[in-house]
């Protein structure tokens, strides 16, 4: 019995140590990149070269692929290899040019990590605030972040003031695409149009 207590002591503070640093590296990971991008967003660069610099952390960071299939929704099963792969191209343009044309006016920006919650194995949600100023208020940030590889944490989704921006992105790319018979090629061209200013 008492080695079957020790036994079960032993796998109980495994599993909080591993736990922790689940929690851990996905609370760092949001911190480092929040500083590393607050750090260019000050910086006396041109907008031009923070934009580069802003796009080179979101491909880092971001799982881009798999928030694009997601915001394809039931659509994604209708493409074929030549489509899946002309958007995939497509909407990595574009998120990384709308991640960082949002970002680069933020001079100033500063966020604050608070807390995390492990979801599972393969999720945890890191709760953060963009710190207010005289000019903006403070604005709640939870980060959801995919740690099933803890060497390679990516962001999945970012719920800002309880609003999700992948499902916001899923909603007016499905509306793009009923509203055309369901055309994928219309989707194609708004992501080029975009691009293209």
């Amino acid at each position: 019995m008492k080695i079957l207590k020790n036994i079960f002591f032993s796998i109980f503070i495994l599993f909080i140590l591993t736990n922790s640093s689940w929690s851990k590296s996905a609370s760092e990971f949001i911190s480092t990149l929040s500083m590393e991008a607050s750090k260019i967003l000050s910086s006396k660069l041109s907008d031009d070269e923070k934009i580069l610099r802003l796009k080179k952390i979101g491909e880092k960071s971001v799982d881009i692929r798999g928030v694009g299939l997601y915001t394809l929704g039931k659509y994604r099963k209708t493409l074929n290899d030549e489509q899946k792969k002309q958007y995939e191209e497509l909407f990595k343009d574009y998120f990384l040019k709308s991640f960082s044309g949002r970002l680069v006016g933020y001079s100033d920006a500063k966020i604050a990590v608070l807390s995390e919650e492990i979801k599972n194995e393969k999720y945890t949600i890191v709760y953060s605030k963009l710190i207010g100023t005289s000019e903006r208020p403070e604005v709640k940030i939870d980060w959801r972040v995919y740690t099933k590889d803890p060497g390679n944490l990516l962001i999945r989704d970012l719920i800002i003031e309880g609003l999700s921006l992948a499902r916001t992105q899923k909603e007016e790319f499905n509306s793009i695409i009923a509203n055309n018979d369901g055309s994928i090629e219309a989707l194609f061209e708004s992501l080029n149009k975009f691009l293209e200013n």
